[in-house]
């Protein structure tokens, strides 16, 4: 798969090195081309010298056929509208932006894009929203059967209780995360839109799990 990184930071040059270790393409963009220097001399992806929102920046850097779209530079605006031009220009679904303002969580979750704080971040967090299967749990009890996740769900699934996710998915959902606020769902609650959802499965059936909700729920 393709990935696009804007910003060649030691957070962007950490995650294009991971990706490429994992068999991906890569592609970091960055305004000042000395900064690649960070991805050392074995690193064999494309580097790209310009802003990160711009089009013509994002096409030489192979947008139209991305994955995924990180924004990890070190400006909070320039993240979140490289973040906004991969989604709603080039249609790349899966797109996280860096912030060092948690307050502008809230904001950023309402136009749909998934944000990680620089308090909390870990280049894992990263690669568990550019790679929605097989991305590393957020917890593992200590005999390593049952794993916390955050597993994304198709589209279609919005509108549906999360009831109807535990049947499918014959696990529980721990907690969602909605606009920046983490509750427990009842079993009424209703999936909605740029809801992260978190769940408790079975380590052996994680995969499973994740190709199940990641398709249309089954009809009423």
């Amino acid at each position: 798969m393709h990935f696009v990184i804007m910003g060649c930071g030691r957070v962007g040059s950490s995650l294009a090195r991971s990706l490429e270790r994992g068999g991906h393409d890569v592609a970091v963009i960055d305004q000042d081309e000395k900064a690649f220097r960070r991805l050392g001399t074995a690193f064999e992806g494309r580097c790209v010298t310009g802003v990160g929102f711009d089009r013509d920046t994002l096409v030489d850097s192979g947008i139209e056929g991305a994955y995924a779209f990180a924004a990890v530079s070190s400006g909070d605006n320039s993240n979140i509208l490289a973040a906004r031009v991969a989604r709603e220009t080039f249609g790349v679904e899966n797109v996280v932006a860096r912030i060092y303002d948690p307050g502008r969580a809230e904001v950023y979750q309402r136009l749909g894009i998934p944000t990680v704080a620089t308090v909390r971040w870990t280049s894992d967090q990263i690669l568990r929203r550019l790679l929605p299967h097989g991305h590393v749990p957020e917890f593992t009890d200590p005999s390593g059967t049952v794993v916390v996740a955050e597993t994304p769900l198709a589209a279609s699934w919005i509108g549906r209780t999360y009831a109807e996710v535990e049947d499918v998915a014959h696990g529980r959902v721990a907690f969602v995360v909605r606009l920046g606020e983490g509750f427990i769902p009842g079993a009424d609650a209703v999936h909605q839109e740029g809801d992260l959802v978190h769940l408790v499965v079975q380590r052996s059936r994680f995969a499973e799990v994740e190709r199940l909700l990641d398709s249309p729920p089954p009809p009423h």
